[in-house]
């Protein structure tokens, strides 16, 4: 890479608790999405650091709609995003894409969780092409959030796939993919977002323990 990531910081300083998250294949580090899981983690009093991936720095820079670095550059980013906070009490994770990259290079990088904000089990409109091998494999504790009707992996989807019982699940109900319900649900969106945000606090002082 030819310059290191830009990283905001939300939350304590010297917090012993620290996630690192990445935005998802279309919308920046500084989402709605993105800002409300950074500052609810944050009030919790855990450390979060967010950075973009070389495609979405310069997709801001040029204006230009450029698709998504390659899956080599996306994993180099998150290493250099791990070995500049240190992976010692650090989970690492993120919306879709950034979830999912980070999924692939937890184990090597030796981080203490993982989290996934509505992982991209396939490709939408794909669901035979699965993204589940390595998930079978992971050592990392590892949290997933998804919505109940993700079009990227649904609970009824997801049931099918024979993923081992290490990989925690939290369903968030009537969710798409941005954990959004339908309004005859009686669930709202914040109430999805409040919930995930809960069960990360949750997963990060049970890593401490």
């Amino acid at each position: 890479m030819n310059s290191s990531p830009k990283l905001i910081y939300n939350g304590p300083r010297l917090s012993s608790k620290q996630v690192a998250l990445a935005h998802g294949a279309g919308a920046g580090m500084e989402s709605p999405f993105m800002e409300y899981f950074a500052d609810g983690l944050a009030s919790h009093k855990i450390r979060v650091a967010r950075f973009e991936f070389p495609y979405m720095a310069q997709r801001k820079l040029s204006g230009k709609n450029k698709p998504p670095d390659r899956e080599p550059m996306l994993r180099s980013c998150w290493r250099e995003v791990i070995a500049h906070l240190g992976n010692e009490n650090l989970v690492i994770g993120g919306k879709s894409m950034g979830g999912r990259i980070a999924s692939l290079v937890a184990d090597e990088a030796g981080v203490a969780g993982l989290v996934c904000l509505g992982y991209p089990f396939h490709p939408t409109g794909k669901p035979d092409k699965l993204r589940t091998e390595h998930l079978r494999k992971l050592k990392t504790p590892t949290l997933i959030l998804q919505g109940e009707r993700d079009a990227f992996g649904s609970r009824a989807e997801v049931a099918g796939y024979q993923l081992p019982p290490t990989l925690e699940f939290r369903w968030l109900e009537d969710g798409n993919h941005g954990f959004k319900p339908r309004k005859l649900s009686g669930s709202s969106e914040t109430e999805n977002w409040d919930q995930a945000v809960s069960a990360i606090v949750d997963f990060v002082a049970r890593l401490e323990s």
